[in-house]
């Protein structure tokens, strides 16, 4: 039994331009939903005729492989793909852009599929197919407005050339596709052992450095935290040696940093031009001298011209990675809670406005030095563990003692889950940022796909 899902949103660019984000390179994986992603093995061609894209997709917890073909294309107007191969009876989903009024246009997905077993898997899983795809095309358009709002704003300067470092994580990867989709050009830069690969920097108007090892995955025994220094300060002072030899550097480097260089500050307020250093327990003292470190390492670039802005970055919210994606599987079985008495405060910011705050600081040029990548509303731990089963629907009183968290993590505890910091957006505040998800609860329901009546 057939049937049909259908959702219009208006967008803020012309139709020719909705149509053009869509056949830049990255346009699937930008709008592939990080809370239930499907993994691309193969694609063959754009988005004419005979393209064909092999995906693995997951219904429950199994695993189904689809295929499918663009049976239609119409420059500027349509494109269709149809299932193959896979999970549905039938799908045959038509992209269509219409012009609406005043340089805007209307975005516009329909979907005809049948579920396989005929009537009784139409019975069965009806009701959980439309909620899936209500839930997808509603963070799909609301991110497909925001990339275009934000690029928008400087259509009218040449698109840039970005030589982005540490492509492969969670910010760098997402960064990739926001630009490209926006019509610049990304260059990954690859290791040469412990160095940068110098021609990856080659012709770069901004160099975005977010290489290094992930600070959370070990325990920080002598060998982890001297691969942490390795993979962040030297590897920077080689990349800033890398932009000296260069005829032409490039006009921007945007920093990797974290709030982690403020150390244990309890509650204390802090902003862009508060005090930093090794302070609290060991753990935050390392973290806070790993950042100083790695920060001074990359303000040599202003001997070169190049105007240097540090992002202190707050817990990153992506369903994709980071804390939030590890605390998914215990808060969903209702295990979570506040870690170490939830009093120590939590600077956070979504994903979204992360790629919105390096684009900004990408053309803005009062921006420079330390900046605050984090929403102006911190959370205590303890209200961040509420607001999360709030979302996911599931209780969040099941407490994690501080000694437990220092037993299993080591110094690793008090560096990244227990130190404190209230840090503000104060830069950001000036120049007039606007974020996309100013609140926690905005966050985390758009990250874990929980906008508007989606269950």
């Amino acid at each position: 039994m057939a049937d049909t899902y259908v959702k219009r949103s208006p967008m803020p660019v012309s139709v020719d331009e909705l149509f053009a984000w869509h056949a830049r390179e990255g346009a699937f994986e930008r709008l592939n939903p990080a809370f239930d992603p499907v993994e691309v093995e193969s694609r063959e061609g754009g988005l004419e005729v005979g393209a064909r894209t092999v995906l693995k997709m997951r219904v429950g917890v199994v695993w189904h492989r689809w295929v499918a073909v663009h049976t239609a294309y119409e420059r500027g107007r349509l494109f269709r793909d149809e299932q193959e191969a896979g999970p549905f009876s039938t799908w045959k989903h038509t992209h269509r852009f219409d012009a609406g009024e005043a340089s805007t246009s209307l975005m516009h997905d329909e979907i005809e599929y049948a579920l396989p077993m005929g009537a009784l898997g139409s019975a069965l899983g009806s009701r959980f197919t439309r909620a899936a795809l209500e839930r997808t095309f509603l963070y799909r358009h609301q991110l497909l407005k925001a990339d275009l709002e934000r690029h928008a704003r400087h259509a009218s300067r040449p698109r840039l050339t970005v030589a982005v470092t540490g492509a492969s994580g969670l910010v760098g990867t997402t960064l990739r596709h926001f630009l490209s989709t926006g019509g610049h050009t990304v260059k990954v830069v690859s290791r040469l052992g412990s160095r940068p690969d110098p021609r990856g920097l080659e012709g770069a108007d901004v160099v975005v450095n977010l290489a290094g090892a992930p600070v959370a995955d070990e325990r920080w025994t002598n060998e982890r935290k001297a691969l942490l220094i390795e993979s962040r300060v030297q590897y920077t002072h080689a990349l800033v040696e890398a932009m000296r030899a260069m005829k032409t550097p490039p006009r921007v480097l945007l920093q990797g940093s974290a709030i982690g260089i403020y150390g244990e500050r309890g509650d204390e307020a802090l902003t862009e031009s508060s005090v930093v250093g090794a302070r609290g327990p060991r753990g935050a003292a390392f973290l806070a001298g790993l950042c100083s470190d790695w920060e001074s390492e990359a303000l040599a670039a202003e001997d070169l011209g190049v105007r240097v802005v540090l992002l202190r970055t707050g817990l990153v919210q992506s369903a994709r990675g980071g804390v939030l994606a590890r605390l998914l599987a215990p808060f969903k079985a209702g295990a979570g809670g506040p870690i170490g008495g939830g009093r120590q405060w939590q600077s956070w910011i979504s994903l979204e406005d992360v790629l919105g705050i390096l684009y900004l600081a990408m053309w803005d040029d009062s921006l420079k030095g330390p900046l605050n990548v984090v929403a102006p509303a911190p959370v205590t731990n303890a209200e961040y563990g509420r607001m999360l089963g709030q979302v996911l629907a599931r209780p969040a009183v099941m407490p994690l003692p501080a000694f437990a968290m220092r037993a299993a993590f080591g110094e690793l505890a008090d560096g990244a889950m227990l130190a404190s910091q209230r840090v503000r957006p104060t830069a950001l505040e000036r120049v007039g940022f606007r974020f996309l998800h100013p609140t926690l609860e905005e966050a985390l329901r758009f990250a874990l796909g929980r906008l508007g009546g989606a269950p």
